[in-house]
């Protein structure tokens, strides 16, 4: 009996094990046709949740945080949304500040062994500050296999020929230091616009995706249908931000049409990210004020999108 027993708590320790050492299981990912796998070229899909930007909530950029949202929520990869522009915290403001906290989440990640996406969180083209600020976390972080690069998070009025030709140049820098991480790529019209990627993607660079964002109150149907044609394509498709409720990030959640978008994405094993950890009073700020920075965070204060969200990302993140 006491043999049996052993065992059996052998046996748990070791599932519980390979479930903690996520990255050390799936390792350096790559792009395989339109399908983002792990090392052993195996299909993988990356759940989880996106910060807030890092100028109006820093406090929750911490490890803390980040292991919270892993052993918590199940979250798989976590996404830094470093303000370039916006908040008296911004990067264009304070650059040093604005590094050490997304520095805080990517060691988080690395120590909780998850992925992370380093989202550049602007809607415009900074050529330059984009050039300093990926060749110094390319070079840092080039070596680990938890990075992912997000270079323009939402471009909103440029047009796909402008996005691509900073892309190309932002993307030259950091695979320079960093020849293997996945990188990804925004379109027109807040990543709306995946239909022109499609019809001229950027060549010369392996390991390159392209970002489509959608809340679910607002983007119907012909969201998904466009993003099919582009996948039809050939194109490699990220949904690096999504919710459930309006666009503005605010108004009513329309639970049918988020499990809509969710069951499609997992029809596709596409990866999808979504929007925000922070405690702002809208809908989408799955927090409340009462949340500590460090995490251990209560249903009590948790949103309402906060609970349905972990309870997507515990239902699909089993791996």
């Amino acid at each position: 009996m006491k043999t049996k027993i052993v065992l059996t708590l052998f046996m748990c320790i070791t599932v519980m094990a390979a479930k903690a050492q996520f990255v050390i299981k799936h390792g350096q990912l790559k792009v395989i046709g339109t399908q983002l796998s792990d090392a052993k070229d195996e299909p993988i899909v990356l759940r989880g949740m996106s910060f807030g930007w890092h100028s109006f909530w820093p406090r929750f950029y911490n490890e803390g945080a980040v292991e919270w949202l892993k052993k918590d929520f199940h979250c798989n990869v976590v996404r830094a949304a470093m303000g370039v522009e916006v908040g008296d915290k911004s990067y264009i403001k304070e650059p040093k500040f604005s590094t050490e906290k997304v520095e805080a989440v990517v060691d988080g990640a690395i120590k909780s062994d998850i992925y992370v996406i380093i989202d550049w969180h602007s809607h415009n083209i900074n050529l330059e500050e984009a050039k300093n600020f990926f060749g110094a976390m390319s070079k840092k972080y080039g070596a680990y296999p938890n990075v992912i690069y997000e270079v323009f998070n939402e471009p909103d009025y440029e047009s796909w020929a402008e996005v691509k030709t900073y892309a190309e140049a932002v993307i030259k820098v950091i695979r320079k230091n960093d020849p293997d991480n996945i990188i990804l790529v925004g379109s027109p019209k807040w990543d709306q616009e995946i239909n022109l990627p499609a019809a001229d993607p950027i060549t010369g660079f392996d390991n390159i995706m392209y970002t489509m964002h959608f809340y679910a109150a607002t983007h119907e149907k012909w969201l998904r249908d466009r993003t099919d044609a582009a996948i039809k394509s050939g194109l490699p498709v990220f949904v690096s931000e999504s919710a459930g409720m309006e666009a503005t990030g605010d108004g009513p959640l329309n639970q049918a049409a988020w499990k809509e978008y969710i069951d499609w994405m997992e029809s596709h094993k596409m990866s999808w990210i979504v929007w925000s950890v922070s405690d702002k009073d809208e809908t989408c700020s799955i927090l409340k004020p009462t949340a500590k920075s460090e995490g251990r965070w209560k249903n009590r204060d948790l949103k309402e999108s906060g609970i349905i969200v972990r309870n997507y990302l515990r239902q699909y993140n089993k791996d």
